[in-house]
């Protein structure tokens, strides 16, 4: 597969298309099993009061891959994103109350770089909270 967006067909300020993605304890626990953290903050809701957190919070690794996907999906090859990185600035906080937390992305070409790469700048918030800081990734278009 290759990006199916072109890099002629883009500008500075092109939107992606803004994606919303709900988290809940089943979310986390499924995750947990798949990337093998169980860390008891990700499920836990006695624990993470101990230790000073407001709830159960979501991995920050699981934040990091959902927001990528509305990169993913807007170029339709995942092999395209040659670098993402983010940092993580909130917690995403995820209550056993049977509706859990949503995570909001929308992201935007904040650059034209050589080589038909650009990059996308991405901005993912959860309860009007900025989640992820100097979320970037950098796209190989077709």
């Amino acid at each position: 597969m290759t990006a199916k967006i072109a890099y002629d067909e883009v500008e500075v300020g092109t939107e992606l298309p803004a994606q919303t993605f709900p988290v809940t304890r089943a979310t986390l626990v499924r995750y947990a099993g798949a990337s093998g953290d169980f860390n008891p903050i990700h499920w836990n809701e006695r624990f993470a009061v101990e230790v000073g957190l407001p709830d159960v919070i979501a991995h920050g690794m699981f934040t990091m891959a959902e927001a990528i996907r509305v990169v993913t999906d807007w170029a339709g090859d995942p092999a395209a994103v040659v670098e993402y990185g983010v940092r993580f600035t909130k917690p995403v906080v995820v209550p056993d109350d049977g509706v859990g937390a949503v995570v909001e992305v929308s992201a935007k070409v904040g650059a034209k770089l050589d080589d038909g790469l650009v990059r996308v700048d991405l901005t993912a918030t959860s309860a009007g909270q900025k989640v992820l800081g100097m979320s970037k990734a950098v796209v190989r278009l077709a």
